[in-house]
This record gives structure tokens, C-alpha cells and sequence, in this order.
């Protein structure tokens, strides 16, 4: 059956259809422009590598473009370009998406190469050796090479003892190089099922012939029920862990990680909050810290949409010259600040303001409404999305100073420091 479910933005009719295999399939009919967004998600990312080699996930993403029994390989890529449309595909900690942009006449394009991709990948050990080299190049440009990422890197690790967050997406280098191609296909046979993913379609599309089309192409496909091992949790951090990295890299950097929690845990929104009042160039580290001279950059990070806790970070870059130090006593002093002083009434409202708008603005484009939506999605169901910016406008400034006595402790941080060397 479809079930029509009130939307979140006046233009958007959702529908909403999941097929006898389990394949749970979201439409977002918009009819702004004749394009199509098709995506589709896997539930694996890196939480799932505890008994897999690291970043056999991303290894994968990269295979599923090397041919399936059907069709050689890079044939998708080469059709989607050729029909005016773009693809591509990521990984994350959490998930795996691959996705196309087509005029809207050439859905089909989408469906029946992604069914394929579902059903028979071919996994060529000739292609698996080649890519494996790419996937090498691409970890030494992004990490070993990237100094701040190098560093990010390592307090993940630290702070990350038992939960598989502890590694990178993209894995460590020895996994990478000593991937096996039967590694890959089990890999690929235990995740990459009708019900360990769902489709999202965004677009100028008919929801009832559209899903009429999906089931041809994806309900044929079996669905083996299989268990997957639930990622470890991570123990209680009682103390503070430190990270000294020396590398070659052209200014000092340091970030503070404290782990937190994600929706929909109500506090998640009020971290939200949180990391607006400190970023942006109307925030606290522009104001107080960038502008005084303390440092040439400070960000702060958190991704509250993360299935299990994540961490929240703030962090931030010195010139040539300048000590780190002062800039880790700058953010302890943002932290206290925020742990002893209730922020303004109107500075909640003001970053209460800027995530909506924002929030809005990423669901302009069929490709933007469709990464927010599976965002939800993953976290156990999409419609989590219609009552995001309710929560956060319930946020006070005394759930700001509540959430920051509570998680950005010293027991709880994992600071990283990078030197740089000549």
C-alpha cells in the first residue's frame, strides 16, 4: 500500500512504499523543474567493519562501479553523463549512497542499473588490484599527506576505544593494501540486501507509476535475512587523553573532542544550538578568538545525525610563530563561558533563526532534500525530520548551559595536538 504522508515544505507530496523484500522506498514528488534525484542507501559504513578489514566499505563503493554480469564497467557513469545527468557515490562512518541526477524522463536509467548493481556485481579480481591503488593514492593525498587530517585521525582513535568509530572510512593502510576479493563479495552479500537499504526519489515524478517501475526492477531480488553484529559500545571516558602528533605541516593545530550524544536523544538539539553559538562569523570563536589575533581559524564540529554517539569538537589553527597553547586556553575559556554564563536570549534565538533558514536552504534541490531525508531515515525514520527545527526552537538558554556542564568535561575530552616539524 502507499501511504501519503503530510509534507514538510508546502511543495513536497511524500509517499512512502516498501516492497515484499523489505526494500523501504521514500518519493518526494517536486515538480519545480523536469530533474529527477534518485538515491539509494545502504545501512554500512564503517560502524560495521568490526570483523572485516578497514574501509571495506569505501573499497566497495569503488567496485560497484567496476561491473556487474549485465553491464562492464563504468557503463553507468558513461550513460548518465551521455543523458545530460550526473552520478556518484560516498561512504561514511554509517552508510553507503550512491546517486543519480537525470531529466526526469530517464529515471529508468537509475532503476536498472542500481538493481543490477543490487543483484550481480561482478567484483573482477583485475579491477579489484587496480583499484586498490587508487584507493591507496587517494588515502596518502587525504591523510598521510593532510597533516590536519592526520591528526583528526589519531583523536578519533583515541578517543574511540571500543566502538569501530576508533578507525578511519577509508581504512588504515595495511588493510587497504592486503583487500581479497573474497573479503569484498562476503562483504557485499552480507550488507548490500533489499532490506539493508532504502530508495530515495526526489523530483518531477508520478509516485504511483514510479514505484510501479521500482518493484519490476528491485522485487525480484532476494532478501536473506542474515545477522549483523551490533557495533560495541563505547565505555565512559574517565579521563582526559592526549594526542601529540609531529609532522611536517605549515601552521600548529589542535582540536578538543568530547564525546556526545545524536538524535534522537533530546539533547542532541540543544548541542546543536550550542555549536551555533560558538561558529559562524557572528559567534563566539570569530569574535573572541580569530579577531584578537589567538588564532587564524576555530571551527567547531558535530554531526548530530549520527545512529550512535558521536563526538563534538572544537578546534582551530595557529599562524607561524604563535603558541598552540594559547589557543587550547582560549577554547577552555569558550567552554567555561558556556558552563557558567547563560548565553542571551537573543543569541538563541538568533542561531535558532540561522538553522532554520539553513535548514530550508538544504532542501532547495532534489539532491539537498534527499540527503536530508535519508539523514532521518537512517537514524530509524525520516519523518524525524518534520519535527527537527520544532525541537530546536524549544531550546533555552538554559539547555545550552546544561548540555555543556554536562558533556564538555575534562573527564570526557580527547585533545590532539600537531607540531609541525621541518
Amino acid at each position: 500500500m502507499i501511504t501519503l504522508l503530510l509534507p514538510a515544505i508546502s511543495y513536497a507530496l511524500t509517499n512512502e512504499y516498501t516492497l515484499d523484500n523489505g526494500l523501504k522506498v521514500i518519493i518526494i514528488e517536486q515538480h519545480k523543474a523536469p530533474v529527477v534525484t534518485f538515491q539509494i542507501w545502504y545501512k554500512v559504513g564503517a560502524r560495521n567493519e568490526s570483523t572485516y578489514p578497514t574501509g571495506i566499505s569505501h573499497m566497495l563503493e569503488h567496485m560497484m562501479f567496476k561491473g556487474t554480469k549485465r553491464y562492464g564497467a563504468n557503463v553507468l557513469s558513461t550513460t548518465v553523463s551521455r543523458n545530460g545527468g550526473v552520478d556518484n557515490a560516498f561512504t561514511t562512518k554509517d552508510y553507503t549512497v550512491y546517486y543519480e541526477t537525470l531529466p526526469a524522463d530517464r529515471i529508468n536509467i537509475s532503476l536498472q542499473f542500481e538493481s543490477d548493481r543490487m543483484r550481480g556485481l561482478l567484483l573482477d579480481e583485475k579491477e579489484l588490484v587496480s583499484e586498490k591503488q587508487v584507493v591507496i593514492e587517494e588515502r596518502r593525498m587525504r591523510t598521510e599527506d593532510n597533516p590536519q587530517n592526520s591528526l583528526n585521525e589519531e583523536v578519533n582513535a583515541a578517543a574511540f576505544k571500543a566502538h569501530p568509530y576508533h578507525n578511519p572510512v577509508i581504512g588504515w593502510m595495511s588493510d587497504i593494501e592486503s583487500y581479497k576479493r573474497d573479503d569484498l563479495y562476503e562483504y557485499y552479500q552480507a550488507f548490500y540486501s533489499p532490506n539493508n537499504a532504502f530508495i530515495i526519489v526526489v523530483g518531477d515524478v508520478n509516485s504511483k507509476a514510479l514505484i510501479s517501475d521500482i518493484k519490476k526492477n528491485f522485487g525480484d531480488i532476494q532478501n536473506i535475512p542474515r545477522k549483523y553484529k551490533t557495533p560495541a559500545k563505547e565505555p565512559a571516558q574517565n579521563g582526559e587523553r592526549r594526542v601529540i602528533l609531529k609532522k611536517k605541516a605549515e601552521l600548529p593545530y589542535m582540536l578538543m573532542a568530547y564525546h556526545v550524544p545524536s538524535m534522537p536523544n533530546e539533547d542532541s538539539y540543544a548541542l546543536d544550538v550550542m555549536t551555533g553559538v560558538l561558529e559562524g562569523k557572528s559567534g563566539r570563536l570569530y569574535k573572541d578568538i580569530i579577531k584578537k589575533g589567538i588564532a587564524v581559524n576555530a571551527f567547531t564540529s558535530y554531526d548530530s545525525l549520527s545512529p550512535d554517539p558521536d563526538l563534538l569538537a572544537l578546534g582551530g589553527s595557529v599562524g607561524q610563530g604563535q603558541d598552540i597553547k594559547k589557543l587550547e586556553t582560549a577554547l577552555n575559556a569558550e567552554v567555561k563561558r558556556l558552563q557558567t554564563e547563560l548565553t542571551a536570549k537573543e543569541d538563541i534565538q538568533k542561531v535558532i533563526n540561522q538553522i532554520e533558514a539553513s535548514f530550508i536552504k538544504e532542501q532547495d534541490s532534489s539532491f539537498s532534500l534527499g540527503m536530508t531525508t535519508g539523514g532521518f531515515e537512517i537514524l530509524g525514520d525520516y519523518k524525524l525530520k518534520d519535527v527537527y527545527i520544532e525541537n530546536i526552537k524549544k531550546v533555552t538558554p538554559e539547555d545550552v548551559k546544561r548540555v555543556a556542564v554536562k558533556y564538555l568535561t575534562v573527564e570526557n575530552k580527547t585533545v590532539g595536538v600537531l607540531e609541525p616539524i621541518k
